[in-house]
This record gives structure tokens, sequence and C-alpha cells, in this order.
């Protein structure tokens, strides 16, 4: 089966550039997530793969076929949308073998075939309810049903679970996930949800005004991010800012061993990004790469706490495991906060968009 490969993508509405320059490969039978923040040009860019936007320039190709002009109903790709779109006139029977009736199969063959999905989305005996008695998740695995009726080359969702609730909406990613590995179909979801992108993807594009940030599999985006862009949008940070002198970093007043200063000038500002699980409040730790602080707050989060902390470098927050010989925090107490060398990823002060 072939890739999807993009070629300088381009989309303009006018004077706005939406979508700059994407050049991308989505491997065949795997899942990309197409993440960023409300506006970034992911769903343009999902839109332009779909068929249901041109492109200003730019090309995209399924394997060795050129798909740039092939209008969205003869690119056979499957699609599903935020508001599901399904017939609530229809039988889920109806709804999902829609696509075959109008290619016109045969009613038998077209409800065999609408049972089979059912069946694998888990809802095979929804057949003859309508749609107006589903819930939530079930009118989402209706649309995921209808989407794969045409036995698709490439499946599109966009934003498919921004609808559901929080538990449901976890369950959903599991699941979703769980029958792309099966079915092995190149999949492509829109989302700004960087949970939902961490827990379903095989590769994450994260998105920012139109551009490509960076590209990679889920734990290479979150542990090594290559801007301070990516490194706030994918889950929590904290940031301080400092200086490079000599290969080293310095905050405040003082030194700290870091692995990430070589591609910086001496004299460089810098900010520094540190995510609160890597910090340590454990007495046993180094002396070097520690400062001195305060605690403001502790949040109890289950089987962690945040210890929200006020140091010469800023506030900041620690993530702290709770286990069976934990320490007991209180808002005043006075502690040490070790900064392991591989915690600080250090990028420029003047712009969060670009790595040194």
């Amino acid at each position: 089966m072939s890739d999807l490969v993009l070629k300088d993508i381009r989309k303009d509405f006018g004077s706005a550039r939406a979508v700059d320059r994407i050049n991308l490969t989505f491997r065949h039978g795997e899942l990309t997530a197409l993440l960023g923040p409300s506006g970034c040009g992911k769903t343009t860019l999902l839109r332009m793969i779909a068929g249901l936007e041109e492109p200003t320039r730019g090309q995209l190709l399924l394997g060795d076929t050129d798909i740039t002009a092939q209008p969205a109903h003869k690119r056979k790709f499957g699609m599903v949308f935020q508001n599901f779109a399904l017939f609530p006139h229809m039988r889920v029977i109806d709804n999902v073998a829609y696509s075959l009736a109008i290619e016109g199969m045969a009613k038998d063959a077209r409800h065999k075939r609408a049972l089979e999905l059912l069946d694998l989305v888990q809802l095979a005996d929804f057949g003859q309810r309508r749609i107006g008695e589903l819930s939530g998740g079930q009118r989402q695995r209706v649309a995921i049903a209808r989407a794969l009726a045409q036995e698709p080359q490439v499946f599109l969702l966009d934003e498919p679970m921004s609808a559901l609730d929080a538990k449901l909406r976890e369950e959903m990613q599991v699941e979703l996930r769980m029958l792309q590995q099966r079915l092995k179909i190149t999949t492509i979801v829109v989302t700004h949800d960087q949970r939902e992108a961490m827990t379903m993807a095989d590769t994450i594009i994260v998105m920012s005004n139109g551009r490509a940030e960076q590209i990679g599999p889920p734990q290479d985006i979150y542990h090594r991010p290559a801007n301070a862009f990516v490194a706030d949008f994918i889950g929590r940070t904290n940031f301080v800012d400092g200086t490079v002198h000599s290969g080293s970093l310095r905050i405040g007043d003082q030194v700290f061993e870091t692995n990430s200063t070589p591609n910086f000038a001496d004299g460089s500002a810098v900010r520094v990004a540190i995510r609160p699980e890597m910090p340590s409040l454990d007495n046993t730790m180094p002396l070097s790469n520690r400062l001195t602080a305060r605690i403001t707050f502790v949040r109890n989060v289950g089987s962690t706490r945040d210890i929200h902390l006020d140091t010469p470098a800023g506030p900041m927050i620690v993530e702290y495991a709770i286990g069976e010989n934990a320490r007991d925090f209180a808002v005043g107490d006075q502690l040490d906060v070790h900064l392991p060398p591989s915690a600080l990823h250090i990028f420029p002060a003047a712009s969060t968009d670009r790595a040194a």
C-alpha cells in the first residue's frame, strides 16, 4: 500500500496564510495526529487532504498518483467530522450503509456489510435503532463504521471526540487506536488535546501559525521538544530565564550544569523549560544544580502532589509522587529543589518559535 505525501503545500485565504509550505509523509498503516491550538491550520490541512479545499500551491501524492486536483468523492478517503453528521431519520444500519446505497449496491449486500462494520465497532445489536436513541459514544462508533464502509485508503478524523465527556473520551481514544491497529488503515486525526495525541498517535505533528513546528513519535516530542512553543504546548512546563556563560547555564547568581548549551554564544539570554516531574525534592540528591525554595501551595491530585514553589528563578511547580515513604509538605516550608542537567531544555529567549 502507499504513503500519502504532501509537497510544499500552502493555503491562502485572501491575504491570510492558513498553511505555510508544509512537507509531510503519512506512512501507510500509521496513525498521525495533527496537534495544535485553534487557528493553527490543522483542520485546513486536513480539508486539503480530503479534497474539500484546494491548495494555493503544492502537491499531494498517494503513492505515485498525483491527487492534488482529484475531487473529494474520487479519493476514497473516509472522514469523520466533529459533529458526526448522521441522519437522524434513518436507522443505524441505514446510516452505515448510506454510501453503499449511493453506489448502487443491492440492499441485502449493503446491509450485510453494515452489520459486519457494526460488529467491528461493538454495536452489532444496535442496527435497528434510531440515531436519537444512541449515546454520544455510540454515535461516534456509528460515524466511524459509516466512514469505513467504502474501505477507505486513508481515514481522516477532525476532532472526533471533542463533544464527549472526559471519561468517555479517554475510553474512545483507546478503542479507536485499537481498531486502527487492527485494520492497519493510514489514519490522520486533528486534535487540540495533547493527551489525546499522546495516547493514540504513532507520529505527532505539532502545528503553529500554519507551520509544522516538530514531527516525531510522542515520547520524542515530549522529552525532546524542538522549541519553546512545543515544550509549552505538550504537557506542563516550568519556564525560567537564564544566560549562557562558558558552556554553562546561569540562572540568577547560580551556575547549573546542562546538556544543551553548545549552540549558544557566550552571554546569550535563554529560556529554560523544565517538566514538573523532572526536579527532585530528595535531600540525598547531589549538592550541585540546586535552588532554594519556599512552598506556596500544595495540590493533591491522586497518586501525585503538585508542589508550588517560590524560587530565586521564579515560581515553579514540582510533581511529587506519593509512595510509602513520601514526605509531608506544608505551605511555608523551606527546601532545596534539585534540577538534573537532563531536565533543563534551553531555547533562545527572544523567540518561542525555533530552537537554536
